[in-house]
């Protein structure tokens, strides 16, 4: 009797321990896919809103970084235009103070008529395409379009180089404006990017607050007869 007993104990042990190892595997089959299963905690509004906070005002950085380039290199242009301008007006006033002195009026050879035509329309050539004239101006000479193709050259010269001042003041006031326009954008970025800053720089601290409580709820929560009670 004691014999057969001892002999069925380590039975009894292994049929508990292939029952306990079964159990675990079962436990483990059914935990593993629910932890590969389970969804991560999604992302909040508060911690979407403060990332495309802090996008925006990375890009709006680099919009205010173009609009200053832009500005300083309109400066520079009103800085050239006026150069221009300057030695321009420079080149006039000197041919105007030569041109003082009338040209000797003599009967004109055959064909000088067409020399200085020929001689007004290559001098107009070669002034718009150094950009001292404009098109309009070139086509103007061409057409003769308040321009007098009979003119000696040095009244021609001295007609052209009123045209070529005209035409840098006219540069001139452009440059200026594109200058003011210039500065307005790199101000409206700049004051752009000073908000989203600051905006995003609060945002974070927004992420881990609690939704404010809807004072409106509770108020409905009590009725006029139960307030002085509850006070």
């Amino acid at each position: 009797m004691d014999t057969a007993f001892l002999n069925s104990v380590p039975q009894a042990v292994g049929i508990w321990l292939i029952i306990v190892l079964l159990l675990a595997v079962a436990a483990a089959t059914v935990s593993v896919p629910r932890l590969l299963t389970e969804p991560t905690p999604a992302v909040t509004d508060r911690e979407k809103y403060a990332t495309e906070v802090a996008l925006a005002a990375g890009r709006a950085a680099g919009t205010a970084a173009r609009r200053r380039a832009e500005w300083e290199a309109a400066q520079v242009a009103v800085d050239e235009a006026w150069s221009a301008y300057e030695k321009a007006d420079q080149i006039t006033r000197r041919i105007a103070a030569a041109g003082a002195y009338p040209v000797m009026s003599r009967r004109r050879k055959p064909g000088e008529n067409v020399d200085r035509q020929r001689y007004l329309h290559r001098a107009a050539s070669a002034l718009c395409r150094s950009h001292d004239l404009s098109i309009d101006q070139l086509n103007d000479v061409f057409a003769h379009r308040g321009w007098n193709p009979r003119l000696h050259p040095i009244q021609q010269e001295a007609v052209l180089t009123q045209a070529v001042r005209a035409h840098r003041l006219e540069d001139y006031l452009a440059a200026v404006e594109e200058e003011r326009s210039a500065w307005r954008g790199a101000e409206a970025a700049a004051d752009a990017l000073s908000s989203l800053r600051a905006e995003a720089m609060a945002a974070p601290l927004l992420v881990d607050v609690p939704e404010p409580v809807d004072q409106q709820w509770w108020a409905e929560q009590w009725t006029t007869t139960e307030l002085p009670a509850a006070a």
